[in-house]
């Protein structure tokens, strides 16, 4: 009878944080994706002047501004423009391209897999290597040994966390392309043409993340369950691996999950250097060219983007440490 009664109950202890999980954090999603959507509408119309006029430049007709201008829906009253602009983000359409006159949602499509591509490799580069350096540098630290090591480690990590990407991108394409030809200077599609690039993006975050995972992980090791493995004689594989690890890791994904948005939006400045065909270097030459509507589509997709990667996170954090996200609610 005790069993029987039991189970529903835990059930709904663990249903129940989760629920009030989803129901703080989604609205507050929806919310904030509604004023990313709300900035980029409002986006072409405080840009001075005729987004129009200045598309299909000075020497234009006014008829065909006009023609144009009502094919964009841009002579509605602002009101009438919001509300056609949420319904097609529902559907999926993002505008026509006033250079082209071809869907953006085309155009997003055809270069959105090139910039996740590229920040999601450099997302796992700056895990994989940021992480096993943070560990190692814990234990050759830890208790004050090895002080070279230590200052060699944070002066090192410092000078490469302060380089910007696009300085980064500049000197890895004049090294290895240009002097070394090691390796493709620009373009997608040679062999090791990701390299240069995810190399530029990831470099600064490793450094950045690998500190973290050093100080997270000594302190860890001189909390009181430390000290009782030890005392247990258990390995000290053991020890980092099951025990200090895992609670080090809740604080340096908190900060991998801001890395992530950070490179998303680094893509604008190395897909230029290296001539990437991602949404990046698309939205430079958009600005440039006065497309409106691809900047303005482009920056929401930038936008939702962020939005949506940190609230995975927080899932994450929640599902990893239960303390930490779900029982605050």
């Amino acid at each position: 009878m005790t069993s029987a009664t039991a189970t529903p109950v835990s059930a709904g202890r663990r249903g129940g944080p989760w629920l009030s999980f989803a129901r703080r954090r989604v609205p507050r999603f929806l919310l904030s994706l509604w004023v990313v959507i709300t900035a980029a509408f409002l986006m072409i119309h405080l840009v001075p002047g005729d987004p129009v006029r200045a598309a299909l430049g000075l020497t234009a007709s006014p008829e065909l501004v006009a023609a144009r201008r009502a094919a964009l829906g841009l002579d509605q009253p602002l009101p009438v423009q919001y509300w056609h602009y949420l319904g097609n983000l529902f559907r999926g359409e993002f505008g026509t391209s006033m250079l082209s006159g071809l869907p953006v949602s085309e155009l997003i499509a055809d270069r959105l897999p090139a910039t996740v591509e590229l920040a999601v490799l450099a997302f796992l580069v700056v895990l994989v290597v940021a992480v096993p350096v943070g560990v190692l540098m814990a234990v050759c630290t830890k208790g004050g040994r090895r002080r070279g090591a230590e200052l060699g480690f944070t002066t090192t990590s410092v000078f490469l966390a302060a380089i910007p990407e696009f300085l980064l991108a500049v000197g890895l394409m004049s090294l290895f392309a240009v002097q070394l030809e090691w390796l493709p200077v620009a373009g997608r599609e040679q062999a090791g043409s990701m390299v240069l690039p995810v190399l530029a993006m990831a470099v600064g975050p490793a450094a950045v993340l690998a500190r973290i995972v050093r100080v997270e992980l000594l302190s860890v090791l001189g909390n009181d369950f430390i000290r009782t493995a030890r005392a247990k004689r258990l390995p000290a594989r053991l020890i980092y691996l099951r025990h200090a690890l895992p609670n080090a890791l809740t604080a340096s994904l908190t900060l991998a999950g801001m890395l992530l948005p950070a490179l998303v939006a680094g893509t604008v400045l190395v897909e230029n250097v290296f001539a990437w065909p991602g949404l990046g270097s698309t939205i430079v030459s958009s600005i440039q060219q006065q497309d409106y509507p691809a900047v303005q589509a482009i920056v929401l997709v930038y936008g939702a983007g962020v939005l949506l990667v940190n609230l995975l996170v927080d899932a994450l954090l929640a599902l990893l440490d239960p303390r930490s996200e779900i029982r605050e609610v």
